[in-house]
């Protein structure tokens, strides 16, 4: 019997979201292995680590075109396809890796085609597709799929790292191509759905009553428009807003600002800080140890903020986040000793996914969801960039001066610029232009 004749005892959001786990815990592992593999390749091909850090930064500016464009084809034809092409190109440039010989193989294969990939199997799509699938309890599901991309780089970086060690970057690119192109494809064939309406379902909590749970009991056609006819005042009645009437909005470009801070901060430490810990006298195994610790802290902080929004909002853990950060930077600039590097590892942790959470409930909250997947898609290129031009200099202040204290120094500063532009986000509701000007 059909989900619209007969409830299923478990909401189908629940199977999404655990699909949506598996595919993040496997493909957080293949994208930070890139921080395992630097000295390897420094060693084997003689590259500098600004060299290096340039086919990062390739990765990232495609992977942030990509995320725009996979987010506009999520929004037109739903998630399935978008995950299957995007895991052939994923898994494709992984597997070309292990037979290149020069730096612009490096740059086309990695940088381009595996970050062409890169940007529709990741947390933004997965946030939105969660973000559809759930209204109650938003912030709680998509930081339970989101759990998967930390636990897969604390489960999967140390497995990577020993492969790399024991036979090779190119063995274990070769690994990580054929685990993801299998796992993704049997999920996004068998279980991914973008829509609770092609099962008769609500978005779970959707019209359940104040107070109540809103269980995600299935809907037939007719009950789900019932419960969501337009009201003469309330929020099922205000249209989404559309990416260029969000970006009319004061509030988008301080969100815009703070992505872009916080993806230089993301991506400089993951690509850099096994090679900085080595620089100081720790193992490369020890610092493997470090980046997948600060994986699982990264799920703490994105279970310990999934509730807080549901509870304060997104401006509190925004705020909170670079707090922290600040922090960090000034104490691993001043500090350099192993426990130093320990404590930044699992601090910054704690802050690495808190805006990758918040950018689909903050936009849902702003926006509405109508265009959710092409707005997050906007705001993660602006992190992807961000990230991609932070890690590269990075690379570039460490061959010019043989240490890392620049690029600490200034990533301090920008955390506190980030700081200070939460504190000019409305938090509310924004209209379309339709119902009255935008808030500003």
């Amino acid at each position: 019997m059909t989900p619209s004749h007969r409830p299923p005892r478990l909401f189908y959001g629940w199977y999404v979201l655990a699909a949506s786990f598996v595919i993040l815990f496997l493909n957080s592992g293949g994208r930070n292995v890139i921080g395992v593999m630097v000295k390897p390749m420094q060693d084997e091909f003689g590259w500098g680590r600004g060299a290096i850090s340039a086919a990062v930064f390739v990765n990232l500016a495609v992977y942030a075109l990509a995320s725009i464009i996979t987010g506009r084809l999520y929004d037109r034809f739903g998630p399935k396809w978008v995950i299957v092409w995007s895991s052939i190109l994923f898994s494709a440039g992984f597997a070309l890796m292990a037979t290149m010989h020069s730096l612009w193989e490096f740059i086309a294969y990695y940088g381009i085609l595996n970050a062409a990939g890169l940007g529709g199997i990741t947390v933004p799509i997965f946030g939105s597709i969660i973000g559809n699938w759930f209204q109650k309890r938003r912030g709680l599901a998509v930081s339970l799929a989101l759990a998967g991309s930390c636990l897969g780089q604390f489960a999967l970086v140390p497995v990577f790292s020993t492969m790399v060690i024991g036979s090779g970057w190119r063995v274990t690119s070769l690994w990580i191509a054929g685990l993801s192109v299998a796992l993704n494809l049997a999920l996004a064939f068998g279980v991914v759905r973008g829509d609770p309406a092609s099962f008769g379902l609500s978005p779970y909590g959707a019209g359940a009553p104040k107070g109540g749970d809103g269980g995600g009991a299935a809907r037939t056609p007719a009950a789900a428009s019932s419960d969501t006819r337009p009201a003469p005042s309330g929020a099922g009645a205000i249209r989404g807003l559309t990416l260029s009437e969000a970006l009319r909005t004061r509030s988008l470009w301080m969100f815009t600002i703070i992505m872009f801070v916080c993806g230089g901060g993301d991506y400089l430490v993951t690509t850099h800080l096994i090679a900085m810990a080595t620089d100081y006298g720790i193992s490369a195994g020890t610092g493997a140890a470090m980046l997948a610790w600060l994986g699982l802290l990264a799920m703490g902080g994105v279970l310990l903020t999934g509730p807080a929004v549901d509870a304060i909002g997104n401006k509190i853990p925004i705020a909170v986040t670079f707090v922290l950060r600040v922090a960090l930077f000034i104490a691993l600039f001043v500090f350099k000793e192993p426990a130093s590097f320990w404590v930044f590892s699992l601090g910054f942790g704690l802050t690495f996914l808190v805006t990758a959470l918040l950018t689909p409930t903050l936009v849902a909250d702003l926006y509405g969801v109508t265009h959710l997947g092409f707005i997050s898609g906007f705001i993660t290129t602006v992190h992807m960039f961000g990230g991609g031009l932070w890690t590269y200099l990075g690379g570039v202040m460490f061959d010019r001066s043989g240490n890392y204290d620049l690029a600490l120094v200034v990533s301090a500063v920008m955390s506190g610029v980030a700081l200070i532009c939460t504190f000019f986000i409305r938090e509310k509701r924004h209209l379309p232009p339709a119902g009255r000007l935008p808030a500003r």
